[in-house]
């Protein structure tokens, strides 16, 4: 169902972008916390958890399995867990709202445990594909009572009474499909593989290390991994301090490298290498961006990054990036058509099955506001004049990041140019609008 109502917002040309953001936390790191604190058996403590309304789906959903789930402060959250294979059957339906991630790594943490539950979510949510995690899962021994057609939410899952150890090949370059095994196996005997031909984000091996389990990690072909599991351990309790969302930090990022004359400081960001594609491909279109105060912390590696404003210039860039910077697509596109000369970004299937159609959505854009753009195949290509005309109003079809980027692309365009509706950005980022105007950005 779409928001019955919406909130349409337009950004314009702005001043320079000036001063320091940290961004929330990381969205990926923050599901993953709460859930493998709950399979914990004590308490973890977690700083700089992102409260956007998918995180907070999931710490609903961990309460509703049987862990104590408590907000202690601004983003500080207790999690009293109830161990491996110890959740309960939830009482109601499992309500994920727009969240993929958080409703993908539950059905693999709940298919390892004897228990049934439900899950759904929204309009956008119950489109997207769920027999990529149902398919693999079941070899574990989990049971899919019932789904709607094509595998698609509402689903009834009843997890493995007796879980086997797997040897899986992911068809796609997907973290959320491995690690919803990896999540089920969990509670099954002896070691179970996934094996990745293409290696995709990886923060819940290194959150498994983090809490105590026996995980190893090997190279597989050209830029694939193995990565193997030694099922029934005992998680240890670990306080765990969030870093700062490469994803969310992509928007202020390309904003301050288009608007003339900004110079902005992102603090606390993670650098994971599987999550810097965005970063490694602008600095290729000429972007100045410099790291600063480099660090690690729960196995992930952190920066403050100073950007500036920049000249682009057009790239290709290669379908293998795909898995590190896949969220990072459409405010990409928005960088290319400030960019001098042609960006390809090839080998995009996987945007058609986000929150909405993004391929089509960037290009629709893009295209509603003076940008000449195609779709090849899987590729997007943008053709860069180093301005756009702006002027349109894009339909964001409930995707929080196509709302941001937009606005991003309004902040330098020679006309306004607005979306349909940002009420889904609280998904993963609240509090953008009032960020980017602290920083300079004006917004109407």
């Amino acid at each position: 169902m779409e928001r019955a109502v919406k909130t349409p917002t337009a950004a314009r040309r702005s001043g320079p972008l000036r001063g320091r953001v940290r961004v929330p936390g990381d969205k990926s790191i923050s599901h993953r916390a709460l859930i493998f604190g709950a399979l914990t058996v004590g308490e973890t403590r977690i700083a700089g958890l992102l409260e956007g309304e998918d995180v907070i789906n999931t710490s609903n959903a961990m309460r509703a399995l049987g862990a104590t789930v408590e907000r202690t402060g601004a983003g500080t959250w207790s999690v009293h867990g109830v161990g491996v294979g110890g959740f309960r059957s939830p009482a109601d339906v499992l309500d994920f709202g727009n969240s993929g991630t958080g409703v993908r790594l539950v059905i693999g943490a709940v298919a390892g445990c004897p228990v049934t539950a439900t899950f759904d979510g929204d309009a956008s949510l119950r489109s997207r594909p769920m027999n990529r995690i149902l398919d693999p899962v079941g070899l574990i021994g989990a049971h899919t009572v019932s789904a709607s057609d094509g595998g698609r939410l509402p689903i009834t899952v009843t997890g493995a009474r007796d879980p086997v150890p797997i040897v899986y090949r992911t068809p796609v370059p997907s973290a959320q499909v491995k690690s919803a095994v990896l999540l089920a196996a969990l509670a099954a005997p002896g070691t179970t593989t996934v094996i990745e031909s293409e290696a995709s984000r990886d923060h819940t091996e290194r959150l498994l290390a983090h809490f105590g389990a026996e995980v190893s990690v090997a190279p597989e072909g050209e830029s694939g991994r193995r990565i193997m599991l030694k099922g029934e351990p005992e998680l240890v309790p670990t306080p765990v301090v969030v870093p700062a969302d490469p994803s969310s930090a992509a928007f202020p990022m390309v904003a301050a490298l288009i608007v003339p004359g900004s110079e902005v400081i992102l603090t606390d960001l993670m650098t994971n290498p599987l999550r810097t594609g965005l970063i490694t491909t602008l600095r290729e279109m000429g972007a100045q961006i410099e790291a600063l105060n480099v660090r690690s912390d729960v196995g992930e590696e952190m920066a403050d990054l100073r950007v500036r404003a920049s000249a682009l210039r057009g790239v290709e860039v290669p379908a293998v990036r795909a898995p590190s910077m896949i969220d990072e697509y459409p405010v990409l596109a928005v960088a290319a058509a400030f960019a001098e000369g042609m960006t390809v970004m090839r080998g995009l299937k996987e945007l058609r099955v986000k929150e909405s159609d993004r391929l089509a959505a960037v290009a629709d854009g893009l295209l509603a506001n003076g940008v000449e753009v195609e779709i090849d195949g899987d590729d997007l290509i943008v053709h860069g004049r180093g301005r756009a005309a702006g002027g349109g109003t894009v339909a964001t079809h409930m995707d929080h990041r196509i709302a941001m980027a937009f606005l991003v692309l309004g902040l330098a365009s020679e006309r306004p140019a607005g979306v349909d509706d940002t009420g889904f950005i609280a998904t993963s980022f609240p509090g953008y609008v009032p960020m980017m105007r602290s920083r300079g950005a004006e917004f109407e």
